[in-house]
């Protein structure tokens, strides 16, 4: 006796990003405010990092809070109505609780019903993680509409005294909403970690310790020199494999959008991939400072109301931090 055939689930063929949200911490907080615990400078700080001030939360929103607000405007940018999102991603590793996921209270904030939701914990990688998975769900048929949000609130995990990445980190949250194209609009992405590294962006120490009470408050630190290596040198390979896959070269883009780790890791960057100049390069980091996975989405939001007329053109993204975890892809501006 044969086997019943399966009925498959059939998707659409094509997807890309329809609308942007952002939400910014409410508080700008300049270098000088920062430099004494560091024993540092504004000067010191400006030229180690190209940032200016950083957008910190001190008004009491948390993740979720930040995320719905984002979410709403992205929604609302995709001329879609809340109960049409099949799925609901959120990249974040500053959730208020290790359970349950911050993406099923945003799904139920926004009004997005019994949609799929659940949360990527890659770090500063988890925004492209999350587009890759919606690209997926959307194609495949599970969803006809995917939320991704990247919400951080950074400030909850800084060591004042720490001068490996204290002064680098802001809060906030980026929303996109993905959708059913005529063309292309999202290539294929390239995704990938190097656990080898895992120590070079990480918590000081297990949360399970400090409850057992064997080690301190755990806060996030990282090993510069390591980072800075890998991102340039290797991420640069990574940023050029997604070029490859999307099957275009640097010339043919209209933005290049890097996660907002360093400026002179941006600028360098950059230079190893030979952005034509004409491209313009996303630079939020000045104002924003590092929101890990909130970044990419923040500054390609901070891009389009500076230059809208780069709607509808190409733009590289590509996120990479804590893990190592990394991934990218090419996609057609909203």
């Amino acid at each position: 006796m044969s086997a019943p055939t399966l009925k498959q689930a059939v998707g659409h063929p094509y997807t890309q990003i329809l609308g942007l949200g952002a939400y910014r911490g409410d508080t700008a907080v300049d270098n000088h405010e920062l430099a004494g615990p560091i024993d540092s400078s504004d000067e010191w700080i400006q030229q180690r990092t190209g940032i200016i001030t950083r957008a910190r939360e001190r008004g009491g929103k948390n993740v979720i809070d930040m995320g719905v607000i984002a979410a709403r405007e992205a929604i609302d940018k995709a001329g879609i109505t809340p109960d049409q999102i099949g799925a609901v991603i959120v990249a974040t590793i500053t959730n208020v609780m290790q359970t349950p996921a911050a993406a099923t209270r945003i799904c139920a904030e926004v009004g997005a019903g019994d949609a799929v939701a659940y949360d990527i914990s890659a770090g500063c990688a988890g925004y492209c993680y999350g587009i890759a998975q919606a690209d997926a769900l959307v194609r495949s048929g599970v969803a006809d509409y995917v939320l991704v949000v990247g919400s951080e609130k950074l400030s909850d995990l800084v060591n004042p005294t720490d001068r490996s990445i204290s002064f680098l980190l802001g809060d906030g949250a980026g929303a996109a909403v993905v959708g059913p194209a005529d063309t292309p609009g999202i290539s294929k992405s390239v995704l990938g970690s190097d656990g080898s590294k895992w120590d070079a962006v990480a918590m000081s120490g297990e949360l399970m310790a400090y409850r057992r009470g064997e080690a301190e408050w755990p806060y996030l630190r990282q090993d510069g020199r390591t980072v800075f290596r890998w991102a340039v040198w290797e991420m640069a390979n990574v940023a050029r494999q997604a070029l490859d896959a999307a099957g275009i070269s640097s010339a043919d883009l209209a933005a290049f959008i890097p996660h907002q780790a360093n400026m002179r890791i941006i600028d360098e960057f950059a230079k190893q991939l030979e952005v034509p100049e004409n491209v313009v390069i996303a630079r939020d980091i000045a104002t924003t400072g590092n929101t890990s996975a909130a970044s990419i989405p923040l500054a390609t939001h901070a891009l389009l109301q500076e230059h809208p007329e780069l709607s509808g053109g190409l733009a590289l993204q590509i996120g990479f931090g804590a893990g190592l975890a990394y991934a990218a892809q090419v996609v057609r501006l909203p």
